[in-house]
This record gives structure tokens, C-alpha cells and sequence, in this order.
């Protein structure tokens, strides 16, 4: 018996001058190797505002791309670029914020990759939703559009109909993710292993770890005992236990640590642990005691009031959310 065509969903990823290349090439690869692997599904259209080619801020050119005055009026999902600060400049008050504008009301998604949420911010169309971009556009996106709920450490946010990702390769989580919903995790999975992921990241976790910032600034003396912390944020991490390993007084290793991390010692501890717990609900089933315990809570307690400090949520609620979540059936 021959098996009926699957649905054909018809993808635009939609570029300009400056464009960042791998916000589009990259959710280009997820969406042609997903419709490889399930023979058919999704037909991707590279598109610009006048149609040809796309100098990308790289200077690598796109070729082929279709203006968007010409693209089908039955696109499934469109998803906009990011890129250099001019490129996105040149969009605003543009009849390309009035395309977008028109194309909400007939597309069952809409998103953006990196600072591209730069153009449905000017659209109106994040206006009240929660959304993301990259982190070193957060503070310019709330004074752009401060009716947008940004949330400055997730790598890609969904509020349907609306989608947005951090920066760069924070796209291709988030097609994986639009995968997934479409065709169920076993394909994202096998698109993810066949583009060599480490790993797949499920939205809402942070763009960088509590490490990373403070790690760039610290003096190599500082970034040793900061790696440690990281890297088993258990046991004695009081002020004086890491006074003594830093070979300082308290006063001068509390003085030294915020000069240079900007973060007190125990605020920094409270993040790692945060940080390692996120870890362990998202890829353990163990309970909340013993993931307070490996993280390196003194209580179950002292878990709950750091998730609620840090995160606004319960440490159920971000397992509920991001954890390992059973297989469904692909439609």
C-alpha cells in the first residue's frame, strides 16, 4: 500500500544585507536533513526583502533568495535572521515591518534567530510575549521595546505563535525544537546526532553559565579557585574555607573577588550550585533531596529558596519543564 505524502510545511528563512550567515544556514541544515530523513515535510525558502543575493555580514553572499513580495501565501513557519547592527537598522519603518505585520495573521509560526527579534519587536509583534535575544542585546532590545518580556538567559522562548532564540547557534536548538513538535524527538534526535551536537538544549536554559562571565574577567590566580567551584560546588565553600585555599585574609579575598567578578563569594557559590542542580534536573530522575545534595544544598530547603532567588520557579517546576520528556507520537 503506497504510504500518502506527509504534509509539506513550507519554511522561510528571511535575510537582508548584514545578515548573520549561520542564522540561516543553520536552521536551513535543520529543516532540509529533517525532510530528508522523513521523505518530505518541509520545503525551505530562502528569502530578502528585493529577491537574489544576500551579502552577509561575514561577506559570504547567499544566492537565490526570493523577495518577499513573491513568497507563497501558505507559509507554515518564517523565521528572521539576525545580524549587524546597520543591517537591522535598515529594516525598521520599512515595508518589511508591514510584511511581518501582515504575515502573523496567515502563518502558524513566527520567529527570529539572534537579534532578528530586533524586527517583530519593531513589528509590535512581541509587544506583551515573552522573548529572547542575544545577551549582549538585551539591555538595547529593553530600550528599543520595553513592552517586550524579555528573558535575557534563555536560549530560545516559546510563546506561540511567536519563537525566538538567542544568539547564533542558539537557532538550531530552536529548529530543533519546532522539529520535535512537528515530527516528534526521535527525528530531532537523529538531525541533531547527524549535525555532531554535543547535545541538545532544551529552551529556557540559561545562554552561558554562572562561570563563564566571571571567568573572562578574573585574574589567572582567581580563575583557578572559580573552575574548582564549578566544577564540584559541594562541601565547605564558606568565606574563610575559600579565604584559606586563595591565600588570602577574608577581608582582602572578599575585597579581591567582587573587584574582579563583580559578584560576592557566596553569591557566586549560590549560582554554581544553581547552576550544577539545573544540570542534574534536566538529565537525572533522582529526587529533589538527593539533587540538593549533589549540588551542594545543606537541605531540600536551601534548593527551593535558591530556584525561587535565582529563577522565579520551584525546582519541580523547572524539571517539569525542561527535563527529559517521554517520546510522543509524530504527526
Amino acid at each position: 500500500m503506497t504510504q500518502p505524502a506527509p504534509l509539506l510545511r513550507r519554511i522561510a528563512l528571511v535575510g537582508y544585507p548584514g545578515a548573520q550567515s549561520l542564522d540561516l544556514v543553520g536552521p536551513m541544515e535543520v529543516f532540509s536533513m529533517a525532510s530528508d530523513r522523513r521523505g518530505g515535510g518541509y520545503e525551505v525558502i530562502l528569502a530578502s526583502p528585493a529577491g537574489g543575493d544576500i551579502v552577509c555580514n561575514s561577506g559570504l553572499v547567499l544566492g537565490g533568495s526570493t523577495a518577499l513580495a513573491d513568497l507563497p501565501r501558505d507559509l507554515d513557519t518564517i523565521l528572521f535572521a539576525g545580524g549587524d547592527e546597520p543591517g537591522l537598522r535598515a529594516m525598521q519603518n520599512t515595508d518589511v515591518i508591514d510584511w511581518l505585520r501582515d504575515r502573523a495573521r496567515l502563518t502558524r509560526r513566527m520567529g527570529s534567530v539572534c537579534s532578528g527579534a530586533f524586527a517583530l519587536a519593531a513589528a509590535g509583534l512581541l509587544d506583551g510575549r515573552r522573548a529572547t535575544t542575544h545577551w549582549d542585546s538585551c539591555a538595547q532590545m529593553r530600550a528599543f521595546r520595553p513592552q517586550v518580556r524579555l528573558e535575557p538567559d534563555a536560549i530560545f522562548v516559546a510563546d506561540p505563535p511567536f519563537y525566538t532564540s538567542a544568539g547564533i547557534t542558539a537557532g538550531i536548538d530552536l529548529c530543533l525544537s519546532l522539529v520535535e513538535d512537528d515530527h516528534g524527538p526521535d527525528l530531532a534526535l537523529a538531525v541533531a546526532r547527524n549535525l555532531v551536537l554535543f547535545m541538545r538544549r532544551p529552551g529556557g536554559q540559561t545562554q552561558y553559565s554562572a562561570g563563564l562571565d566571571v571567568q573572562a574577567t578574573a585574574t589567572p590566580r582567581l580563575r583557578r579557585l572559580l573552575t574548582e567551584v564549578i566544577a564540584d560546588p559541594t562541601g565547605d565553600l564558606s568565606l574563610p574555607a575559600l579565604a584559606d585555599r586563595a591565600g588570602m585574609s577574608e577581608r582582602t579575598f572578599s575585597r579581591v573577588f567582587h573587584k574582579e567578578t563583580g559578584r560576592t563569594p557566596a553569591a557566586f557559590v549560590e549560582l554554581a550550585r544553581v547552576d550544577r542542580a539545573k544540570a542534574l534536573l534536566e538529565t537525572s530522575d533522582w529526587t529533589l533531596a538527593r539533587v540538593a545534595e549533589r549540588a551542594g544544598f545543606g537541605s531540600l530547603d536551601g534548593l527551593h529558596r535558591a530556584f525561587q532567588k535565582r529563577l522565579g520557579i520551584t525546582p519541580g517546576d523547572y524539571r517539569d519543564r525542561f527535563g527529559a520528556r517521554p517520546a510522543h507520537t509524530a504527526s
